[in-house]
């Protein structure tokens, strides 16, 4: 298993400046971003797209430091109510795969997008309950809409031989494993997961029982942590819209890896992926308002430096 990193948080530097310091800290591979709410400071996919130079450019760059690229990742809402929304985001998704394509990365990182909760509505609305009624007739009408349009994403991904790794986010209609078991199979096997387990942790999801529950529907991982805050959660609960940066306020915080959950954690989770088949890239994702993007990665990555297994298991001769 290798350790990657999303490079947004270095979007304030040019490619090569951010890869000659992911080299120098330990990374083993990047996760470039190509559009969405992540941005394309490093990937703008009309610079790249079609252009066989600017490829090869970029292949240099990764080989010479003896990186890989695990994933493209383009974060938006294809499934949108506003038509124009909808239509950038089904673009910006559609052109991620066919980059992804010709740069021979075999995945793009995603959010299934959110629907509203009936064709006249003009926002996504996240339903978290079946009740009053209204609302279960809302949820089985956004399921219609994500089977449709994933249904025919799925076989273009297919078309071009690239797998969507989907991001189970709250405020997304996939936010959990059993929504994204669905999802997987009303579309086909080229729809899977990007394991976030901060989305999980604090929706009080068992990431190790999750990872397995998904078994190989695990395409890509991010390596990111949350910590939850009792006592706030214990007054407002969980669901907290009060801003990210009001830190001392909130009832969970993303964190840097190592300071919601510890080494022993990761060693779990790193050791649970690997038992259902998993053993690429750990991409960090640094979303940590309490530190610089630079000190979380170089954190995270010293912590998942020793967390990951580098060499393939051996006999068991023990057996």
């Amino acid at each position: 298993m290798k350790v990657g990193v999303l490079t947004v948080p270095l979007g304030d530097q040019p490619l090569g400046e951010a890869i000659d310091y992911l080299d120098s800290i330990g990374a083993d591979a990047i996760e470039l971003a190509c559009g969405g709410f992540v941005g394309d400071e490093h990937l703008p996919r009309g610079k790249y797209l079609d252009d066989e130079d600017a490829q090869a450019r970029l292949r240099d760059q990764v080989t010479e430091h003896d990186l890989e690229v695990s994933a493209l990742a383009t974060h938006n809402n294809p499934l949108h109510p506003d038509d124009d929304h909808a239509e950038t985001a089904d673009t910006e998704l559609r052109e991620a795969i066919r980059l992804a394509a010709q740069l021979d990365v075999d995945t793009v990182t995603t959010f299934s997008g959110l629907p509203g909760g009936g064709p006249n509505d003009e926002v996504p609305n996240w339903i978290t309950a079946p009740w009053p009624t209204e609302h279960e007739e809302a949820h089985d009408y956004q399921w219609e809409v994500a089977e449709e349009y994933w249904s025919d994403l799925a076989g273009f991904a297919d078309d071009h031989g690239v797998n969507v790794a989907i991001e189970m986010h709250p405020n997304m209609l996939v936010y959990e494993p059993t929504g994204m078991e669905r999802l997987r199979e009303a579309t086909n096997d080229r729809i899977g997961a990007n394991f976030d387990p901060s989305h999980l942790y604090w929706q009080g999801i068992d990431v190790t029982t999750a990872i397995r529950h998904l078994g190989d529907a695990i395409h890509h991982a991010h390596a990111k942590d949350t910590r939850i805050y009792e006592a706030n959660a214990r007054v407002k609960g969980l669901l907290d819209t009060s801003p990210y940066t009001d830190e001392a306020d909130r009832s969970w915080l993303f964190r840097s890896i190592g300071y919601g959950h510890g080494e022993a954690h990761w060693k779990d989770v790193v050791s649970t992926l690997r038992m259902v088949g998993y053993d690429g890239v750990l991409s960090i994702e640094h979303e940590d308002s309490l530190t610089s993007g630079r000190e979380g990665l170089e954190k995270a990555i010293d912590m998942l430096d020793r967390a990951v297994f580098e060499t393939e298991p051996g006999e068991a001769y023990w057996a």
